[in-house]
């Protein structure tokens, strides 16, 4: 017998992630793939499986505990070759962690040569005198990972012109926050920025809202107000996705200059070709809904239409065209709202499309989804389907530039030339932004779909 330590395995880059529930305790016999705990990053809620078979003698994490990739979680006992774990040696995490010492520790001299580059390219000569000539108290610190897995950092100017080093994600990171650079004191090697850094600075200007936080325009904060003096209240904390969702929401609203517009699409024959296929839906055991067919159409006019698929890069410098098609649905959980995301739809055909939104919409609603699933998209679609309403204006999923929305259909009468006839109608809203996408785009694309909805037959062209 002997006892080995099961650890976080990779977790799509998530940092900080919380654990939100234990599922096993002291003494329970686990087997292989059996779920421990369950975390909840910026992404979504996973539960991570155990790499042993054995009984648990020991949890080393509690409810509220940030974990990262590599964290301990559990120990277990276990007995001859269940001790091996997916990496083939029970003592991978310690040996791995030894294994980064040295190799952090040079990676000092790396970090040195880029720095050196930008400061002479800049011309200043004490910057870059000091980059080649680092102090020995840097030499001898191990740089602090900034979660971007390159050692190197890049140089920039503050509006007062002084350099500022910062790795890729951590830049990222500052986009997504509305942070400038600028404004951050580095502690890192040669006032380096990290993701810490970064992370002080928020809090600090979360705990001081008057003085405004980059990017929010300088709104002033709402009032707080004391509801349980005018009746009882039940307060309740909300869960940390659904107060990631509303952050980032907020932010895409406050930066991205919004237009929206609206129209119906005219899915009576689509409604009546999709209840000829009744039955062979239940033969393959799924459910074809409209969105299979909305999800094609978007694929097709986004193939057509390809500024509704690109993104802004480099603060708005420039444009990203991609060359693929993943288009992301909104779905409605008790954890909150998630969007998975489905790949290369413009590939897959209206059954295929069908099983993975089922498939996708359980694992979110059972809060399975992993981070790699929300990532990637290029254009999304929430739709209401039957919960009611006549339209909305939904907010673009940043860095994406275009979403959809899809409310209630209904049958109204519509004049054919001659007479008035029931049709079945679908209104649709497409929320877009205009520092990419202008009337003249906005309107080709949802012209576009509008007719593709309305003559399914041109999906197969």
């Amino acid at each position: 017998m002997s006892v080995e330590q099961v650890t976080v395995p990779d977790i799509g880059g998530a940092e900080g992630a919380e654990v939100i529930e234990l599922l096993v305790a002291v003494g329970d016999v686990v087997e292989l793939d059996q779920s421990l705990i369950v975390l909840e990053s910026d992404k979504a809620s996973m539960e991570i499986p155990s790499t042993l078979a054995g009984t648990v003698v020991e949890l080393l994490v509690a409810e509220g505990d940030q974990l990262a990739e590599g964290a301990p979680i559990v120990k277990i006992e276990v007995a001859g070759d269940a001790a091996k774990t997916e990496s083939g040696d029970s003592e991978a995490p310690a040996s791995s962690d030894e294994a980064k010492e040295p190799k952090a520790a040079n990676s000092s001299d790396e970090d040195a040569a880029p720095d050196n580059k930008s400061a002479e390219d800049k011309t200043e000569p004490e910057v870059a005198k000091a980059a080649a000539q680092p102090s020995k108290a840097d030499a001898n610190k191990t740089p602090e990972p900034d979660g971007s897995g390159v050692a190197d950092a890049t140089a920039e100017r503050s509006e007062e012109g002084e350099a500022i080093y910062a790795g890729p994600a951590v830049r990222k990171l500052a986009r997504e926050l509305g942070v400038q650079l600028g404004q951050v004191e580095g502690s890192g090697p040669q006032g380096r920025i990290l993701k810490e850094d970064l992370q002080q600075y928020v809090k600090k200007a979360v705990a001081a809202p008057s003085a405004g936080v980059a990017g929010s325009a300088g709104l002033p904060a709402v009032p707080e107000m004391d509801f349980a003096k005018f009746g009882d209240v039940d307060v309740t904390q909300r869960s940390k996705l659904d107060k990631l969702t509303a952050a980032n929401m907020q932010r895409s609203w406050l930066n991205v200059p919004h237009v929206t517009q609206f129209d119906d699409a005219d899915i009576t024959d689509l409604q009546a070709f999709r209840a000829t296929l009744k039955h062979e839906a239940q033969r393959r055991e799924t459910k074809l809904s409209p969105l299979p067919f909305i999800l094609k159409a978007c694929a097709v006019a986004l193939r057509d239409n390809p500024k509704i698929n690109s993104s802004l890069a480099r603060g708005g410098e420039d444009l990203v065209y991609k060359q693929y098609i993943h288009i992301g649905m909104a779905v409605d959980t008790p954890a909150g709202l998630m969007v998975p995301v489905i790949r290369d739809v413009d590939r897959k055909t209206i059954w295929e499309l069908a099983g993975e939104i089922v498939q996708l919409a359980d694992k979110a609603r059972e809060r399975k989804l992993s981070p790699a699933e929300m990532q990637g998209g290029c254009f999304t679609v929430s739709s209401l389907g039957n919960i009611g309403g006549n339209g909305f204006t939904p907010i673009v999923n940043t860095p994406e530039v275009a979403i959809l929305g899809v409310s209630k259909a209904a049958i109204k009468p519509v004049w054919n030339g001659s007479e008035f006839e029931p049709r079945t109608l679908l209104p649709l809203s497409l929320s877009y932004d205009h520092r990419v996408v202008n009337g003249g785009d906005g309107g080709r694309f949802f012209t576009q779909l509008v007719s593709l909805l309305g003559d399914i037959r041109q999906l197969s062209l």
